[in-house]
């Protein structure tokens, strides 16, 4: 008995937890989303090209992040197929490309960001 149970392929094992290879594929690329997100310069970038695209000089004023820093993190962004790149002119301009991504950052934004910028709304009209 023992013996077949090591045989069986990984498809049978997951079907004995109610898993099927799709569900696992979709927890890896949850997976590979939250680790790109889990570094905060990336969310950093994330956050802002949610509002637009922007190149990377706009990117490296608006984070105060080095230029080689920001390349590399830009370069994670884009093996990750989070963010897309287009050429106008002389620059490069970037933005999310991910719309499981942008669902994220926005409700990362309301959670974290909306209601301190409500809070500090409110205080000001206090003063």
């Amino acid at each position: 008995m023992l013996s077949n149970r090591l045989c069986t392929t990984k498809e049978e094992n997951y079907a004995e937890c109610g898993m099927t290879m799709s569900h696992r594929n979709s927890v890896a690329s949850a997976c590979a989303l939250l680790r790109a997100l889990s570094n905060e310069n990336r969310l950093l970038i994330l956050c802002q090209l949610v509002e637009g695209e922007k190149n990377v000089y706009e990117l490296e004023q608006l984070l105060g992040i080095r230029q080689s820093a920001l390349s590399q993190q830009l370069t994670v962004l884009r093996q990750e197929k989070l963010v897309q790149s287009e050429r106008k002119g002389k620059h490069v301009y970037y933005s999310v490309a991910d719309h499981k991504a942008l669902q994220i950052l926005q409700t990362l934004y309301c959670i974290y960001c909306a209601e301190k910028e409500h809070e500090f709304h409110r205080n000001e009209r206090i003063k």
